[in-house]
């Protein structure tokens, strides 16, 4: 979609492995859990899509989808655009089903 959610995602993915600590690190199967704590502490990267599965927004969650204090939400359209004016109903529905408010002051990260 050509915008900075990926840079993101590889930061994020990148602090979660870096935070596995495993139980036995010398052991072969050190590695045995890894990608369910990774998958418990990065954001949740959800892409919002037409009939087609054309892609219309992408959002950036807390991990889980709770709301962590402090947590950057960010919500943007294709090249950076802002989603709200086309995708404001579905990003409220969204932000309903994880139990988020996700305004756009809060969560566009270029709208400010």
């Amino acid at each position: 979609m050509g915008h900075t959610v990926e840079k993101y995602f590889r930061r994020e993915r990148e602090k979660a492995v870096q935070s596995w600590r495993p139980e036995r690190p010398n052991a072969i199967e050190r590695d045995i859990g890894l990608e369910a704590h990774v998958q418990r502490e990065m954001p949740l990267f959800l892409t919002l899509r037409d009939r087609e599965g054309n892609a219309l927004t992408t959002a950036m969650l807390p991990p889980g989808g709770k709301d962590r204090g402090g947590f950057r939400i960010i919500i943007v359209a294709a090249s950076n655009a802002d989603p709200y004016p086309q995708q404001d109903a579905a990003i409220a529905a969204l932000g309903a089903y994880f139990g988020l408010t996700l305004d756009r002051n809060r969560c566009f990260p270029y709208g400010r």
